[in-house]
């Protein structure tokens, strides 16, 4: 059976990878003409974490990546740190698995390399879906440049602005939420020592929020700031801005904020566009994975965790259930709800971590106390971490 997956970021090549470790015969089309992702950190949660070690690269992420011992909350205007309950911190016990915090290129890399080593020359760059032709029992994926393929079935892993969604459900309507985030990787030698630690943290305050954690092995700090009440709109990863007008978006924010704002090559910025997930993804031999079908905002930490289990339970919902076109429809059907509550529970963090209370330090105080308590934090996380894609049933 040759299977076409449309799109080669983290999401595709964690199916390439599962269908190829299956038997399947896997050819994966990529836009780009490098398999390259944007230079910025991702958190892969035990959940993600089972599935890497079950393909085999899990210690090798593991490996380039980083397991802070623990989090904290830091208040926007003093930097008054408080440490309240961090399930991270239990993963390992409670869960099998670690929390890894790692740097895109380097999750990617480490993906692609498994996949070409099982099947060289399965990755083809340069290719641009623009969509497909139902052939009946096969599936021909057109592309930009005129060109096409052909196979038994076809994957949509082609993100957010995908192709192959549009053409069989139109273009998904997006919501500006408001917000928007600046983002940018620094290599922690530019920081003072005090700031070289080994912490995750979440600088919370009115209407905005920071956060930062390190990567590859401490020497990367990832910092993503979050802006609400702006009307920038354009949702790119790519988009340039300038230190001055980060700078400005976090005025009368603590010294450590503007020491990292300045110690950051190039400030990128992205608008947070809200869409609702898909509750039916496929039809016939064509389905999706990943932001193709349930994009969501970052708040919850799981945008490439979902499409890593998508990937997962894929490949085997064709190895365990007979006929194409019925496994793809159990494929989704074990997918849909979880990744909607996922979409969800990342919309629902954007109020927890932008609340008024938190203007001043006794408000932020009575409020972290409430809501970073043992039980609710486990009751937010818990059913994320706990999943398991290796057995979960299809």
């Amino acid at each position: 059976m040759k299977i076409l997956i449309a799109g080669g970021g983290i999401g595709g090549l964690t199916a390439a990878l599962a269908l190829l470790q299956r038997g399947y015969e896997v050819e994966v089309y990529e836009q780009a003409q490098a398999l390259t992702e944007v230079g910025a950190g991702v958190q892969v949660s035990p959940n993600g974490a089972r599935v890497l070690y079950a393909l085999g690269v899990g210690e090798k992420v593991t490996a380039i990546s980083c397991e802070t011992p623990g989090k904290e909350v830091r208040l926007w205007s003093t930097g008054q740190a408080w440490q309240p309950f961090d399930i991270v911190g239990e993963c390992i016990e409670r869960y099998g698995f670690p929390y890894l915090t790692v740097y895109r290129p380097d999750l990617l890399g480490v993906l692609e390399a498994a996949v070409r080593e099982a099947a060289p020359g399965c990755i083809r760059l340069g290719r641009k879906a623009a969509g497909f032709d139902d052939l009946g029992e096969r599936v021909r994926l057109r592309f930009t440049d005129g060109s096409s393929a052909e196979g038994d079935m076809l994957l949509g892993a082609d993100g957010i602005h995908s192709a192959i969604r549009h053409q069989l459900w139109g273009e998904a309507k997006a919501r500006f939420t408001g917000i928007f985030a600046w983002r940018g990787v620094i290599p922690t030698e530019k920081l003072p020592e005090r700031m070289r630690r080994a912490v995750a943290t979440n600088w919370v305050g009115p209407g905005r929020h920071v956060v930062q954690y390190p990567l590859r092995n401490f020497r990367l700090m990832n910092l993503v700031g979050v802006v609400e009440g702006q009307h920038w709109q354009e949702e790119s990863w790519t988009s340039r801005g300038s230190h001055a007008e980060m700078h400005a978006d976090f005025a009368g924010w603590h010294d450590d904020i503007h020491l990292m704002i300045d110690a950051i090559e190039t400030p990128f910025r992205w608008a947070f566009l809200a869409r609702d997930p898909l509750m039916e993804w496929g039809r016939g031999r064509v389905t999706l994975l990943g932001d193709a079908c349930h994009p969501t905002l970052p708040f919850l930490a799981q945008g490439a965790v979902h499409a890593i289990e998508d990937g997962y339970m894929l490949a085997r919902a064709l190895d365990e259930v007979t006929g194409t076109e019925a496994a793809l429809r159990r494929y989704e059907g074990a997918r849909v709800e979880r990744t909607a509550r996922m979409v969800r529970g990342a919309t629902d963090n954007t109020a927890r971590f932008h609340n008024p209370a938190l203007a001043n330090a006794e408000g932020a105080a009575a409020y972290i106390d409430n809501e970073w308590q043992a039980e609710k934090i486990r009751a937010r996380y818990e059913w994320l971490y706990t999943y398991d894609p290796t057995t979960a049933a299809i």
